[in-house]
């Protein structure tokens, strides 16, 4: 399948577009090597053998009023299609663009790296916009979201981020949201949340509780938070007799009875961690600002784009965020080949909660790294999800 489509006699930028691809996303380039625009898209499609494109890149040296026209019948007919334009960025140019339901806007000497992160928003906003139109169109059968929360190394302050994900969604949808400790073997949920279950996966993966939800529901544990969770066992023997199947039916059941599904994973990319992916909706991809941390998530990163499994949305959150590290914000997405969407500061009260037990924002503290998770919380809100589509949709990054 062709997940991009380009449109220009550039030969050069063909080149650097197809590394940009190559090192870190999956799917082929179909390059039309004409400086000539379509007058509709069934004349692009038809040259593709019917298939749609993810993303549509027009230039650069194509004509810029007749690539405006086309970004305009698109953003009409197929809204879900990011068009990018690559040209020089003056004001008029931005502006025209904007108008035109452009969704970024890439400047001609652009580096592999630079396209490579525009590219990737440009699938992330196709994701997200096509997922909102089935929905729209009503889903049979409807389900919750599945949000994982991975990193290929340890230490990052996951489950932190994950407890508080879970605590921040309780506000928006009370008794709706469950977290599931899936780090089988040496996961924490249950002192990040205080708790102590009696029950644990263990026995959420039996025959009675995987052919009746209800039975399921009585081994969840009521947090004060007003979210379930499901911990790991507390035995890290009992992990090895849990198969991946068992795990694929749990987390087919809880979204179907949740509107939000938590998961806490294990580092690494382990048979359960890859299960998990595929039944996620969004992945949260936690990194520390050091180099271990940021090479790590972009090595698994590119395997899991190999794999051909990565969830539609992603967010990556920069945690314990720090200006005296030796790294910047631009640092780490050069290095990961994504941008960061939430940086959260280092910050003694998010340690001290852990501690404690109590996610950070359990407490109406004040504190920057507060803010952060309520914005990482607020992007499963439907109402500010809903809004986002929108605004990207007309929104015109200059790079």
């Amino acid at each position: 399948m062709s997940r991009f489509a380009l449109i220009t006699p550039n030969a050069d930028f063909d080149l650097r577009l197809r590394q940009a691809v190559a090192e870190g996303l999956y799917g082929a380039v179909h390059t039309f090597a004409t400086d000539v625009i379509p007058s509709e898209p069934q004349n692009l499609f038809d040259q593709m053998n019917q298939e749609q494109p993810e993303v549509l890149v027009l230039g650069p040296e194509v004509p810029i009023d007749d690539a405006l026209r086309l970004a305009t019948i698109f953003d009409v007919r197929f809204p879900e299609i990011s068009v990018i334009l690559v040209a020089e960025a003056n004001p008029d140019t931005v502006l025209q663009a904007m108008r035109a339901g452009i969704r970024d806007v890439l400047h001609p000497a652009s580096e592999p790296a630079q396209i490579r992160v525009i590219l990737e928003r440009g699938c992330q906003a196709f994701a997200s916009r096509q997922r909102t139109s089935e929905a729209q169109t009503g889903d049979p059968t409807p389900r919750g979201l599945v949000i994982g929360v991975f990193s290929p190394k340890g230490g990052v302050g996951k489950t932190t981020i994950a407890t508080n994900i879970a605590v921040g969604l309780g506000k928006i949808a009370p008794m709706s949201v469950v977290i599931v400790d899936l780090d089988l073997q040496f996961g924490d949920v249950a002192s990040g949340l205080d708790l102590d279950p009696e029950h644990t996966v263990t026995d959420a993966v039996t025959p009675s509780a995987s052919q009746d939800s209800l039975v399921l529901k009585a081994f969840l544990t009521v947090h004060p938070a007003s979210i379930y969770a499901l911990c790991a066992p507390r035995n890290p023997v009992e992990a090895d007799e849990i198969t991946v199947e068992q795990i694929s039916r749990l987390l087919e059941q809880l979204a179907g009875e949740f509107d939000y599904v938590v998961i806490d994973t294990a580092p690494g990319l382990t048979e359960t961690v890859l299960t998990s992916l595929e039944h996620c909706t969004d992945a949260v991809w936690v990194t520390g600002m050091d180099v271990p941390s940021v090479r790590g998530l972009r090595s698994g990163l590119d395997v899991l784009r190999q794999l051909n499994i990565l969830p539609s949305s992603r967010h990556v959150v920069l945690n314990m965020a720090d200006s005296k590290s030796g790294l910047s914000v631009q640092d780490v997405e050069a290095t990961v080949g994504a941008p960061v969407d939430i940086s959260v500061a280092r910050s003694k009260a998010v340690a001290y909660s852990t501690n404690r037990g109590v996610p950070i924002l359990q407490n109406a503290r004040k504190d920057p790294a507060v803010k952060a998770l309520q914005r990482l919380v607020e992007r499963f809100n439907p109402a500010w999800r809903l809004k986002a589509q929108r605004q990207q949709h007309r929104r015109v990054v200059v790079r």
